[in-house]
């Protein structure tokens, strides 16, 4: 029997018809699979980004907002967020929360795509993003975007999974990756593509050194890649130079 190839064609409807699908278990299985370390990776982020109070924030593939609430929530905190994904049923889900926390003044919930973003240019002092890089059909045109939204000394912040460089550490990842989190989360998400495409995604992904070149690439200066727990996830740091 030939291996199943799992499709990782990221087609901007496919992929919010995937997480469309899922977004009603979404929050529920992320903290579920990490174990509840994403909260922390997420607080790294928003630490990196250095708010003071004053700043406009646009989230990314923000998904159901965590990261967009993340950055409202922090003291200080971002002044206003713009969070940006393409996918209407996470920004559903996103919408509900705003509201239960009464953030929904605060933060603001946009449909939209990383590589045509709808904010001007220079109208953003900082960007985040949390594990949607990856998903996004083309990468370097994502990071021009954000260059070019950013305001000149404008900092960026991604979180994005990695492949661990360890041997011993690899290897039980990859076991995980592959066997345990896809069975659990067809199990809990009835959704067998989504947890198919998750761990292979993370496999073809640019790894940390290629992407701090496409960032580089893109005109950023001071990029950094910070591995996180053991370098299954990275923290990417990027300043837009005045």
């Amino acid at each position: 029997m030939s291996e199943r190839v799992t499709d990782l064609s990221k087609s901007p409807d496919r992929i919010a018809g995937m997480f469309d699908a899922i977004a009603g278990r979404y929050d529920f299985l992320n903290h579920l699979l990490s174990a509840g370390i994403d909260r922390r990776w997420r607080r790294r982020a928003i630490q990196a980004l250095a708010l003071s109070g004053s700043e406009r924030v646009l989230d990314l593939c923000t998904g159901t907002a965590d990261l967009a609430i993340a950055a409202a929530v922090a003291r200080p905190g971002a002044a206003r967020v713009v969070a940006v994904d393409f996918a209407a049923a996470m920004l559903n889900v996103g919408t509900a929360k705003l509201r239960d926390r009464q953030l929904d003044r605060l933060v603001t919930l946009v449909r939209g795509d990383a590589t045509r973003l709808p904010v001007a240019s220079g109208s953003v002092d900082r960007v985040s993003i949390a594990f949607g890089i990856r998903n996004v059909e083309n990468t370097a045109l994502a990071c021009s975007e954000i260059f070019r939204a950013l305001t000149p000394g404008g900092r960026l912040a991604v979180l994005e999974f990695a492949m661990p460089t360890t041997p011993l550490i690899r290897g039980a990842y990859r076991w995980y990756f592959s066997r345990v989190l896809p069975g659990i989360g067809r199990i809990v998400s009835r959704h067998n593509a989504a947890y198919a495409y998750l761990p292979a995604s993370v496999g073809a992904f640019a790894s940390p050194d290629q992407f701090v070149n496409i960032l580089r690439n893109a005109a950023f200066d001071d990029v950094q890649a910070i591995p996180l727990t053991f370098g299954i996830v990275y923290l990417f740091t990027a300043v837009k130079r005045i």
